[in-house]
């Protein structure tokens, strides 16, 4: 088996044992009204490529750790970036009808029920995140971390900075500065709580969770940047979306700003960035951290 076909097969694994471990994340027993239950798995069991919570895992596995005792915090990042999925799509914000080949939420339950579902699952997110300590004696001092850190990195200053900072740019975004503010909140700040949840639960030092945040800061600018550029050249058939969507809704992205061939080098550059992070800072095992950070450089959708 070759590195690409590896690192595929691992992809693949992890994404299935979060699709289990997310069917089951909701408790049954609760009292919940059916509709707000059924829209909140809609939208959570959608698909998607769970890479936020692949990364849990991985960070967790690249310091020796358990990946089962990372299964909880990776649910709740899926749920966080799921919640903002759902109110991305609604017609006071980007107003989508559909989402990975199927109709949005609001579409199917209504304005008013995918608003709720999308609030249940980022509460449900910290219910989650508390269940490391329930279920698998990770001390309460690492989780009271963790929560704090999610409660930053997908709020105000974080991922809900980056969309309110994408919907003001709307109105016109005039500086390089500007949309990477928008990249590193929206996009990268999410990417960094889960390796550093994952790291967190697996015990790793201040010298490796800084690795872990100057990696994920650069994977995720890596790939949004890789995002925009494959919306000019991709191939629409494994995007699963129609290319040039950014150029028609006259969006302001990296190649805008300077130019293709560049944005593929800025891309590289911060992988390069990425990887010499984690190899500086004495992670026992950092193949799949590694293996990531390529295979998101070279992915075509």
């Amino acid at each position: 088996m070759n590195e690409s076909s590896g690192i595929r097969e691992y992809i693949r694994d992890m994404a299935s044992l979060i699709e289990r471990e997310l069917q089951l994340s909701i408790p049954s027993p609760w009292a919940i009204p059916a509709p707000l239950r059924e829209s909140m798995m809609y939208s959570l069991m959608a698909g998607g490529k769970r890479l936020r919570p692949i990364l849990v895992l991985a960070a967790a596995e690249s310091l020796g750790g358990s990946p089962e005792a990372a299964v909880p915090a990776a649910l709740a990042v899926e749920m966080i970036h799921t919640y903002s999925l759902i109110h991305d799509d609604l017609p006071a914000m980007d107003n989508d009808d559909f989402r990975r080949g199927k109709p949005t939420n609001h579409k199917v339950y209504g304005e008013a029920m995918a608003i709720l579902a999308g609030d249940a699952l980022l509460t449900h997110a910290f219910y989650s995140v508390v269940q490391s300590a329930k279920k698998h004696n990770i001390p309460a001092d690492r989780v009271v971390d963790i929560v704090e850190e999610l409660s930053r990195l997908s709020g105000a200053p974080g991922m809900v900075g980056g969309q309110a900072a994408d919907m003001l740019g709307e109105q016109g975004v005039t500086k390089l500065e500007e949309l990477e503010y928008i990249h590193l909140h929206k996009t990268s700040d999410l990417i960094v709580f889960s390796l550093k949840a994952g790291g967190r639960i697996a015990g790793a030092t201040e010298t490796q969770l800084a690795a872990l945040e100057r990696f994920g800061t650069c994977i995720g600018l890596a790939f949004q940047i890789q995002d925009d550029v494959l919306d000019l050249i991709g191939d629409e058939s494994k995007l699963g979306k129609p290319v040039q969507s950014d150029v028609k809704q006259q969006k302001v992205t990296y190649p805008y700003f300077i130019g293709i061939e560049a944005s593929i080098a800025k891309a590289g550059e911060l992988t390069r960035e990425a990887k010499q992070a984690i190899l500086t800072a004495d992670f026992p095992r950092p193949e799949r951290l590694l293996e990531l950070a390529d295979y998101l450089m070279k992915r075509d959708h």
